[in-house]
């Protein structure tokens, strides 16, 4: 078992709680989270010991008004860009869950440049920037659910088929929280992507 570290970060007015593992030195990975959930969740799954096992560091957030982030009035992507600067090398794999997932995206659509590649996991927003994800050129790995009842499977496609070089992999039978459904199916799907990154 990896050592896994709660700790709080300002940015500005912002107080940010985080679970990080992993040595620092090595590939960033930034965790974010669905509606109901929250850093903790990536504990309780096993996805940041598994991630620090091999190899990479893991920053998993609450975003602001989840978990033990209290809500501030920066926007998420005035978060995310102080926690990219502060707790990483620059440009980590974002892996966003649902609204996590919307988040990743949207970010990774207005800030490119602090984004190495996407995790994208039962996203939802995705039809509401389907114009602009051809625009995306980072590394994408989709992962989806079969059975996911709360962003459509079309979505999946919609990234498959929009973002160039993205690859996807549906979990069979798998609801919207597919990582909590079969997590090992899930892990094995990024650690397979992450070993393909260079």
């Amino acid at each position: 078992m990896s050592v896994i570290e709660s700790k709080n970060i300002d940015i500005g007015s912002c107080s940010l709680h985080m679970l990080t593992t992993g040595n620092s030195k090595n590939r960033d990975i930034v965790l974010l989270h669905g509606l109901k959930f929250t850093a903790r969740t990536w504990q309780e799954t096993g996805t940041l010991d598994i991630l620090a096992e091999h190899g990479c560091h893991a920053v998993a957030l609450d975003m602001p008004g989840f978990g033990e982030s209290e809500a501030c009035s920066k926007g998420q992507p005035q978060v995310l860009t102080g926690v990219i600067d502060m707790e990483t090398a620059g440009k980590p794999v974002l892996l966003g869950p649902s609204m996590g997932g919307r988040i990743a995206l949207e970010f990774a659509l207005d800030y490119p440049e602090h984004v190495g590649a996407l995790i994208l996991v039962g996203a939802v927003g995705v039809t509401e920037n389907r114009g602009r994800l051809a625009e995306i050129k980072v590394p994408t790995l989709i992962i989806w659910g079969s059975e996911d009842q709360i962003a459509p499977l079309d979505n999946s496609d919609l990234l498959l088929a929009e973002i160039s070089g993205s690859a996807r992999i549906i979990i069979d039978g798998a609801p919207h929280p597919c990582y909590l459904d079969q997590p090992e199916s899930f892990h094995r799907a990024i650690l397979d992507f992450l070993s393909s990154l260079s």
